[in-house]
């Protein structure tokens, strides 16, 4: 079926209530959920106009369609796990609605008369809803305060004015949603108002009416502050950068800068340019020349600026406080971190929670049954309760309860409940935490164990060779000294040459400790790595003093790896006593090196990071979990970190395979699940298999970022108790928000049936609720707590500074009044 999309540019030269209704058709509707709200016509119609529809904006629908036809969705019944990353790709989601015969005819004959432009001009206004709710409210007023001929003439001017106001725009979705086909709240609420004034109640339906609009201006507020983290992170971005205009072979330099104002998405990698005081880095890049102080606070919630000089990394989106950079770039504007937060932002947000999953099937049921419901009460009630069948706001009808049963019945309030989601999804990217979807917090918030690898997670990762000790091999038979006074340096520069270019930390602090100092010529034929053991490799190395070249055989890894290369089973025992009996203890990060049968033993050291010992005594204290260490390293080194740290259990010397058999075992034996932290480097089967994986972005591999859940842009793990808590806080208020919402629908319907309430009143109770629903799930951008007592403390203390405040002012203000001079 030939199709196109209209976006906001593409819609200017449309009709005004055709740019209207593309800009509206959004959200789902209040009758229940997201599925509902991209629904279809019952009447096939030609394919000549489809509407875009994106599904996270805030809107209000206007054109709302129920139900979308089999093959043509907006992925709502896609069932997402914590692994299932198969995310769309791209900023929105869209489905595609047309419109049929029967509505571009009534359009066609809307535009002639003049009630599309005067639609187009009222249609959620908020001032004008507020006019109109003022005239409403004076003409309720007027029998109280007048005489009654007075009072009838002024009240009836009253709602002339206002009733149109607030009910033209009404009418004309009301009628194209009828005639394609679709029964909802929108719909729902102008039938009701409109037979409001049959009935004699015309005053009622324009109240419900006003208060409709009103209440669904304040839920798009509610929902846009939901979202502000990541608007506001679009904002900030430049969309242009200064590229530097250079010769072939020359460098750029300060004293001679021309440059050209390009699109950030035209930047190539391998740019020079220009970053001023006061702006914005535009995209990943290295300092080329130049020094500065910049701040990442908006990216990673990190507040304390940072100093960056020639050789550093920027991302992009950092913020250059004073001084003058040229930055060479690393990675197009799409590989960016910052366009990476907010397509992950986003895309977390289009990946739905169980909950909306829920609602998305239960949605076209509901509607089915509430309007079902309706028409029995409508039907049945002058029969079995003798109501009359039209009656008034006095003496109530079967028709006014059943309108007034379809109003109060509608969902609102349980379809914005997974607001707080997007709200949490926000919030946790404002602190540099990175989700990947709502239903990462229901896992997280289930979840009874934390798992921590050890190097470069619980650790700085940064190591630091100590020590290299021949241990095994070196010593010639009858001669106490070794067989090489060099023998160091050459088992050095061996290992250096296997570990060149490697990302894992004991290969870069090889690498590290071998710069700067002279070790013979070592050159590399064949490598194999073998993961979870070490490397292989044959080498050639050029003899000291005669100048011949010499054929080695070399393996790099673990004490267990090397030791297993023995040749028989005693030589593997004496290599495994050498390393116990090792001059330097066992307190160290160990890695043995076998060259044509000498042993030799690398020391390293690694310390605990600063913030290691507050994240784990948090998560044990107030978080009540069980936290494991598991490591690659001898048990000797993974527990002097764990007691420095605080972690009491501890798993060691795992290879790969191990970690992700334990991994697996400990998520089906903890029942909630597990969560585990690493920084991505060697640890990715782990991740993959946990129920929720957290990583370190700026250390992991490709491969990791794809399979985590969470994603650390601050490279430390102080964020983990935040994640959690946030976690915790917002399936706490979904919970309460889905509470609050049944009740409002069951109560405010039961009364209504009753006749107890008037349809103005039945309104304002179920957009009430809405709006409780909203307050509360916005909540969710507030500072976690650990339990409902640090919640209420937090309030109390929040209310307690509010009325200091309020005090202090009324007092100041208090103390300028002087008094008049006699």
């Amino acid at each position: 079926m030939a199709s196109f999309f209209l976006s906001s540019s593409a819609s200017v030269g449309l009709p005004p209530t055709h740019q209207a209704l593309v800009r509206r058709i959004r959200q789902p509707s209040p009758l229940i959920s997201s599925s509902m709200r991209c629904g279809v016509s019952s009447v096939p119609s030609p394919p000549t106009l489809l509407w875009r529809y994106p599904r996270i904006s805030p809107s209000r629908p206007r054109l709302l369609l129920t139900r979308l036809p089999s093959g043509v969705g907006c992925g709502a019944h896609e069932h997402h796990h914590p692994h299932d990353h198969q995310h769309h790709h791209g900023h929105e989601q869209t489905c595609e609605l047309e419109l049929n015969g029967v509505q571009k005819a009534i359009l066609r004959f809307a535009k002639a008369v003049g009630w599309v432009d005067l639609a187009d001009l009222l249609r959620e206004h908020l001032q004008l809803c507020c006019c109109s709710m003022i005239l409403l409210l004076l003409s309720a007023a007027c029998p109280y305060v007048l005489p009654a001929r007075a009072a009838k003439l002024l009240q009836n001017a009253f709602i002339s004015i206002a009733f149109p106001l607030i009910g033209v725009s009404a009418a004309l979705d009301a009628v194209l949603n009828v005639a394609g086909g679709k029964i909802n709240i929108h719909v729902l609420m102008a039938l009701a108002a409109f037979a409001s004034i049959f009935m004699g109640n015309s005053l009622e339906g324009a109240l419900l009416l006003a208060m409709f609009n009103l209440a669904h201006i304040a839920e798009e507020y509610f929902t846009r502050r939901s979202n502000v983290d990541v608007k506001e992170l679009k904002d900030n971005h430049p969309d242009f950068a200064l590229k530097l205009e250079l010769d072939e072979d020359t460098l750029p330099q300060f004293s001679k800068l021309n440059y050209n104002k390009i699109p950030v998405h035209q930047l190539e990698v391998g740019s020079y340019i220009l970053v001023r005081a006061g702006e914005a880095v535009p995209v990943d890049g290295e300092v080329f020349q130049g020094a500065s102080t910049i701040t990442i606070e908006h990216l990673t919630g990190e507040s304390k600026p940072v100093d960056r000089k020639v050789g550093d990394m920027l991302p992009g989106g950092a913020r250059n406080l004073e001084g003058m950079m040229i930055v060479k770039t690393t990675k197009s504007w799409e590989d960016s971190t910052l366009n990476k937060i907010v397509q992950l932002t986003k895309e977390g947000q289009l990946n739905k929670p169980k909950l909306q999953r829920w609602l998305d099937e239960f949605g076209e049921q509901y509607s089915k049954v509430v309007v079902a419901l309706s028409l029995m009460v409508a039907l049945l009630g002058p029969f079995i309760f003798k109501w009359p069948f039209i009656g008034t706001s006095v003496c109530k009808g079967s028709i006014y309860r059943a309108l007034g049963l379809m109003v109060a019945a509608s969902p609102c309030a349980l379809a914005v409940a997974p607001l707080a989601y997007a709200t949490a999804i926000s919030s946790c990217a404002s602190k540099g935490i990175l989700l990947k979807g709502g239903h990462v917090l229901d896992a997280i918030a289930a979840c009874q164990i934390v798992a921590f690898d050890k190097t470069g997670t619980l650790t700085t990762g940064k190591l630091m060779c100590k020590a290299i000790e021949p241990i095994h091999g070196h010593w010639i038979q009858g001669d106490p000294s070794c067989c090489s006074p060099n023998c160091e340096n050459e088992a050095l520069a061996i290992a250096a040459a296997m570990e060149k270019g490697t990302t894992h930390p004991i290969g870069r602090a090889v690498v590290d400790h071998s710069q700067g100092k002279e070790l013979p010529n070592v050159s590399v034929q064949s490598f194999q790595s073998l993961p979870g053991r070490g490397l292989s490799a044959s080498l050639t190395s050029i003899k000291s003093g005669n100048g011949t070249y010499q054929l080695l055989n070399a393996s790099l890894g673990s004490v267990e790896y090397i030791a297993s290369l023995g040749k028989s089973v005693n030589e593997s025992d004496k290599i495994k006593e050498a390393v116990k009996t090792s001059a330097y203890g066992s307190n160290f990060v160990q890695a043995a090196l076998s060259v044509n049968k000498k042993v030799t033993l690398f020391h390293f050291e690694d310390e605990p990071r600063p913030c290691v010992p507050d994240v784990i005594s948090t998560l044990r204290d107030k978080g009540k979990l069980r936290l494991i260490m598991l490591t690659g390293d001898h048990e000797s080194s993974a527990w002097r970190v764990a007691k420095a740290v605080g972690i009491k259990e501890v798993y060691s010397s795992l290879k790969p395979e191990d970690k992700l058999n334990h991994v697996k075992k400990s998520s089906r034996d903890a029942g909630g699940g597990l969560i585990m932290v690493g920084d991505g480097i060697n640890d990715a089967p782990a991740l993959a298999a946990a129920t929720v994986g957290i990583v370190l972005a700026q250390r992991a591999s490709a491969t990791a970022i794809a399979v985590a859940d969470v994603l650390l842009l601050q490279d430390n793990i102080s964020c983990v108790p935040f994640c959690i808590a946030k976690a915790r806080q917002t399936t706490m208020l979904v919970k309460q928000s889905v509470t609050l919402a049944l009740s409002c629908i069951i109560l405010v319907s039961l009364q209504s049936v009753l006749g107890f309430l008037p349809l103005w009143l039945t309104v304002l109770l179920h957009e009430g609720g809405t709006l409780l629903v909203c307050l509360n799930s916005i909540r969710a951008l507030n500072e976690p707590t650990w339990s409902w007592r640090e919640d209420l403390q937090s309030f109390f203390v929040s209310f307690r500074s509010i009325i200091t405040a309020l005090t202090e002012k009324i007092t100041s203000f208090g103390g300028n009044i002087q008094p008049a001079p006699l």
